[in-house]
């Protein structure tokens, strides 16, 4: 079994790597392998919406995206953290998780016509197991955590959860001081310990 974490802030060893990196950890103690992967050294452009997908099954743009999505489609779960810049997610995440959306489903669907309704056969990503970490300062963290929510939802993974949100609070006059934030600290290694249970389960089921 692997889990990947994305991490999604622009700084280098910032509190969002802090919080990923936690729960990686705490899943390595579960027996379960893991990758970090950093988005702030790597080219990923915006979809473009030219539905190059949808025949090709592939993007249309190549830059560092396909490494990724091809390391997400390997992976049995994924965590994808953001700090929250305004109340969102960082444009790193935004783009990444547009794409991996959007390519996710057409790969394993077709389009329909203009009158056609859709009997979805799930996509990429059905199956996995998933969670959004976000960390702030202080206020934004609902509306961040919210959309990285919608996407896992929306692309049928199963969700995992802590006894709180999956959130840090870190970061007060940009300081990198995560390790501070105790409370948080317990929720991302539950996340983590809920992630391991949910994986074991799963291939004991054959289903993952």
């Amino acid at each position: 079994m692997k889990v990947i974490g994305i991490c999604g802030s622009p700084r280098e060893r910032s509190n969002t790597e802090f919080f990923v990196n936690l729960a990686l950890k705490e899943l390595q103690k579960h027996g379960i392998d893991t990758e970090l992967i950093t988005l702030r050294d790597k080219v990923i452009h915006p979809c473009t919406g030219c539905y190059h997908c949808v025949k090709a099954k592939e993007c249309s743009i190549k830059d560092d995206f396909q490494d990724i999505f091809n390391k997400m489609l390997e992976a049995d779960g994924i965590l994808v953290g953001s700090p929250v810049y305004h109340s969102a997610p960082t444009a790193y995440i935004k783009t990444l998780l547009d794409r991996a959306g959007f390519l996710g489903r057409w790969i394993v669907n077709e389009m329909k016509g203009v009158y056609g309704n859709y009997e979805w056969k799930g996509n990429a990503f059905s199956g996995k197991v998933g969670a959004p970490i976000t960390v702030a300062r202080r206020a934004g963290q609902n509306f961040a955590f919210a959309e990285l929510l919608l996407w896992f939802t929306g692309n049928d993974f199963i969700v995992i959860g802590s006894h709180y949100w999956n959130v840090g609070v870190a970061g007060s006059g940009g300081k990198v001081d995560a390790e501070a934030d105790t409370e948080g600290i317990g929720i991302i290694e539950h996340l983590a310990q809920n992630m391991a249970f949910v994986l074991k389960r799963l291939k004991n089921c054959g289903e993952v």
